[in-house]
């Protein structure tokens, strides 16, 4: 049986190191253990002679690391370098860092090694073959310098960045070398790593390597492949990245998780996990079944993770996450109808429906007085009140709260040319939006009135100016609603039929065939009207091709009822 070293690279969290490194030790795998530089003489000290009483753990010389600096493969190299000397029956060497945590029993994984002698894991791959380099520098990071720091100087590191692209600087590669970019915890046989520390022209690389950026994820990854008689381009180690490139953290709830993962060993575990560490440390025996590792099973965790935090989720907005024009997840959270001309058409048509889809319909709620909750309500869910004046302060948020605190429950509400307009791209641009609009129909209220026939005409003019404006909104090529129009008088010749389709679009348990038609108000007289604001002069051309000889009027005649084709 081969022997497996493992080499620590801690920073923080001594206590969960130490607690690590002994469990590693307990299966008789020797631990080197590297400490940043930047860790106290005190610190270091106590944390040494914590462990002086464990013969298989050692500590290296000390570098300071940063992120993104030569620092970090500076420790690996002194690290691996006394591994190799202090312990040669090693014949593999596993990078871990000191909030990795074993997942599996240790001798799953030594037989796992022992299988395959000559086998190096190390991810790696040319820039042209990745995607997940983030920042902007690809082949970049191997042709420019990197003298600062890209945490503690960002200005200086771009600076430099951009000078040295307008002024056309490149380095020249080390012959030979093919750039190689990968996760820097790998797990190497003796004979490759040694080959790399042990290369005569090490200085030149170390020379060459010491202004990469982020050389901890190149230097081992292309050397290796001068070396390696069989590279497994895949990391031993779980490690997840966010949508900008920073490490997921493990905590107690994601133990299920890991388990699922297969996976030897995972970073980054929170120092506080105490119940993975109990899990996986104490109780490891019949933690998890052997099995060839595969991150891959919990890909798609991570990747809704990813969409929930870039994204949201539908029709969410909050301060924490509100997002910008056209960038939106969703307007809103789930489906919702609107009927403009359908209420001043049919005499309590908001009842009717109700009772035919088992929705919950409102008013007119952007009338111009107060919004008309559904059942006369003055407070919706959510604490949204009626007032216009608050309502109008935000229109497209009052749709948007409304939808997300009923969401489950199809909303439904009357809308017209005498409302507040400026909700109408926001209905326009909601997919969750299905309109049905009956054109002309604000004509019926203004002739049922008892206003002067002046005034009417007057108004009639405004509402059809409007309503133009809005027709144009709806067939714009940025609409994402489901709009359907009709002309009145092609509602009025056939109502059934729209009235049955609109039912079925909506889609609630109740919907089904109609055997009823809401009740039509009386239009008797109602295309003398038009004709007569015709004659005084003003064009009433929303609602189609009106008859003036009452064919529409009373309807004494029942409405055709539709029919099944079987």
């Amino acid at each position: 049986m081969s022997r497996l070293g493992v080499v620590m690279l801690v920073h923080t969290a001594l206590h969960r190191a130490e607690q690590v490194a002994r469990h590693w030790t307990a299966s008789g795998c020797p631990v080197v253990i590297h400490v940043d530089g930047k860790v106290s003489d005190r610190i270091f000290s106590a944390f040494v002679s914590s462990c002086a009483d464990e013969p298989l753990i050692r500590f290296s010389d000390r570098h300071i690391c940063e992120w993104g600096g030569w620092g970090i493969v500076a420790a690996s190299q002194s690290a691996a370098e006394l591994m190799l000397a202090a312990f040669p029956d090693v014949h593999h060497v596993y990078l871990s860092s000191g909030a990795c945590l074993p997942l599996r029993p240790m001798d799953e994984l030594i037989d796992y090694l022992s299988d395959r002698p000559r086998v190096d894991f190390i991810e790696s791959a040319t820039t042209a073959d990745v995607s997940w380099t983030i920042g902007g520098l690809d082949q970049e990071r191997f042709t420019l310098r990197f003298p600062f720091s890209w945490r503690r100087s960002r200005k200086l590191f771009d600076a430099y960045v951009k000078l040295q692209r307008a002024i056309g600087m490149r380095r020249k590669i080390p012959e030979g070398l093919v750039p190689h970019m990968g996760s820097q915890w790998w797990c190497l046989t003796r004979q490759t790593l040694s080959a790399i520390l042990q290369d005569p022209k090490r200085q030149t690389y170390d020379r060459y390597f010491r202004r990469v950026w982020i050389p901890d994820e190149s230097y081992f990854q292309t050397l290796a492949r001068l070396y390696s008689t069989h590279i497994e381009s895949r990391s031993l180690t779980l490690s997840k990245f966010d949508y900008q490139g920073r490490p997921h953290i493990f905590y107690d709830d994601h133990l299920q998780l890991l388990r699922r993962s297969d996976c030897f060993v995972a970073r980054k575990i929170w120092p506080r996990a105490d119940r993975l560490y109990q899990a996986f440390l104490t109780d490891q025996s019949s933690a998890m079944r052997p099995a060839e590792p595969n991150p891959g099973k919990i890909d798609r965790v991570f990747s809704k993770a990813v969409e929930r935090r870039t994204r949201g989720r539908d029709g969410l907005y909050m301060q924490s996450r509100f997002p910008r024009h056209g960038s939106e997840n969703g307007l809103t959270s789930f489906p919702y109808s609107v009927f403009q001309g359908f209420t001043e058409l049919f005499e309590d048509f908001e009842p009717w429906l109700a009772e035919a889809t088992g929705a919950r319909v409102h008013g007119h709620l952007f009338g111009p007085e107060r919004a008309e909750f559904a059942n006369g309500d003055s407070i919706a869910n959510g604490a949204l009140s009626d007032c216009a004046v608050l309502r109008d302060y935000n229109p497209t948020a009052f749709v948007s709260n409304l939808i997300w605190n009923t969401r489950g429950e199809r909303q439904c509400f009357q809308f017209g040319p005498g409302d507040t307009q400026k909700i109408n791209w926001f209905l326009a641009r909601d997919k969750n939006a299905q309109i049905s609009v009956i054109t002309g129909a604000w004509a019926i209220p203004l002739f049922r009135s008892n206003l002067n026939f002046a005034d009417i005409r007057c108004e009639a003019a405004r509402l059809q100016r409007i309503e133009t404006k809005q027709l144009e909104v709806l067939g714009s090529v940025w609409t994402k609603a489901r709009v359907r129009t009709w002309s009145l008088a092609e509602f009025v010749e056939s109502p059934m039929e729209p009235i049955q389709t609109v039912i079925e679009e909506i889609g609630t348990q109740r919907a089904g065939h109609l055997v009823e038609a809401p009740k039509m108000v009386d239009l008797s007289g109602f295309g003398q009207f038009l004709q007569n604001l015709k004659n005084q002069g003003m064009h009433p051309y929303m609602m189609g091709d009106f008859p003036t000889d009452d064919v529409f009027g009373a309807q004494v005649r029942p409405f055709k009822k539709p029919y099944l084709v079987q």
